[in-house]
């Protein structure tokens, strides 16, 4: 309509109006149409009449394809002709999916929990079961419409008269109107209400992993299928243990003396907090060297977290336990155990402090900074 001569002052507006007439002319024409998909020129057939020899005589015009544009109801709305009709719409359509939230303790973390969740969603109304109206009764055939779920527009023009088609305000599409709609879910077939759920979580699980589960989610329109529900995880902060990847970190703060001299632990482990820890796993004994430095870490085999992946596949294997040890120095001596420092260090040779011309790789600072960071 922009290009038509009648309204168009552009100087060119009656080439770009042929232009269109001989486009509607290749999409009207199966075999013109053909030419052209295959890269031909369908109204210029070239030299030796061969449809191939003049390229891209198109190429703009194609480009709409790629768009969701189709010319032909473009044209069908301009020369009085009505756009295709798709047809009524469902009231039967699927649920949403679902994203909630849940907290877990670290021990529920890494070994795993079956936990209850609560969230608000759509379930099936009971009252209609679903179908939207009262007593169960048929839905009736829109009159205005007469079930196609759209009635066509008609609007004059200065190019004559133009046909749309618009869902019908009748029956909003369906094609069809529930007589008496159920009043618990007023025709729509589902309820707003909050559900609970055990949520079987592996163990392994980390902050930001999330638990699908298929069909969980809320009901659809109509009792239409359930959407999938997604259980995001976050854990919260332990106060003994810190987790690091597949290990777990702990400080155990060590007395200067049994630092120099050599002492065994007995330290809880994280599976001690849980209700059904064997005995044997409550504890692990930990057996420190004599001379041990502030910072040092010690490690125990197979106390850490299980692999995520390795327990989707039955397998178990952990991760460590590393212990950094943190040696405190006395800040408050008496009179006695200061002159019995005193001796020791005259004995040990040690008059004052050393200066390192070297640094080593890794400080003792850093070692304590990995330890405490999360």
């Amino acid at each position: 309509m922009k290009v038509h001569p009648d309204v168009a002052t552009d100087r060119d507006a009656e080439d770009k109006f042929k232009q269109v007439n001989e486009a509607y002319e290749v999409l009207s024409d199966p075999n013109k149409r053909a030419i052209f998909d295959r890269g031909g020129d369908p109204m210029s057939h070239g030299p030796g009449g061969d449809p191939f020899a003049n390229m891209g005589g198109f190429s703009g015009f194609g480009s709409y394809g790629g768009q969701g544009f189709d010319i032909g109801d473009l044209f069908g709305a301009m020369f009085g002709q009505a756009t295709t009709t798709r047809g009524p719409k469902s009231r039967v359509r699927r649920g949403q999916d679902q994203l909630i939230r849940t907290k877990l303790t670290l021990p529920e973390a890494v070994f795993g929990v079956t936990k209850p969740v609560t969230f608000d969603t759509y379930l099936v109304c009971d009252s209609c079961s679903g179908s939207g109206s009262r007593d169960n009764r048929e839905p009736v055939t829109c009159t205005q419409c007469n079930g196609r779920g759209e009635v066509v527009v008609s609007q004059r023009s200065i190019l004559g008269e133009i046909r749309t088609s618009q869902p019908c305000p009748a029956c909003q599409g369906y094609g069809n109107i529930i007589p008496e709609p159920c009043p618990e879910c007023s025709g729509h077939g589902r309820i707003p209400q909050q559900r609970t759920i055990n949520v079987k979580i592996p163990g392994g699980v980390d902050t930001g992993n999330r638990v699908h589960l298929q069909g969980q989610g809320e009901v659809g329109p109509g009792a239409g299928p359930a959407g999938d529900l997604y259980v995001e995880i976050q854990v919260q902060p332990h106060d003994v243990f810190r987790r690091d990847h597949e290990n777990l970190e702990m400080v155990v703060r060590l007395p200067m003396s049994l630092a120099a001299l050599g002492t065994q632990i007995d330290i809880d482990t994280l599976e001690s907090e849980l209700p059904d820890c064997p005995d044997e796993r409550r504890q692990v004994h930990l057996d420190v060297p004599a001379g041990t430095q502030s910072g040092s870490r010690l490690v125990i085999n197979g106390h850490g977290v299980p692999s995520l992946r390795a327990n989707r596949r039955g397998e178990n294997p952990r991760g460590d336990l590393g212990i950094t040890m943190l040696v405190q120095t006395p800040t408050k001596l008496d009179s006695q155990q200061r002159d019995l420092l005193a001796q020791l260090a005259q004995l040990r040779g040690e008059a004052g402090p050393e200066v390192l011309t070297k640094p080593e790789e890794k400080g003792f600072f850093n070692r304590l900074k990995d330890a405490f960071s999360g």
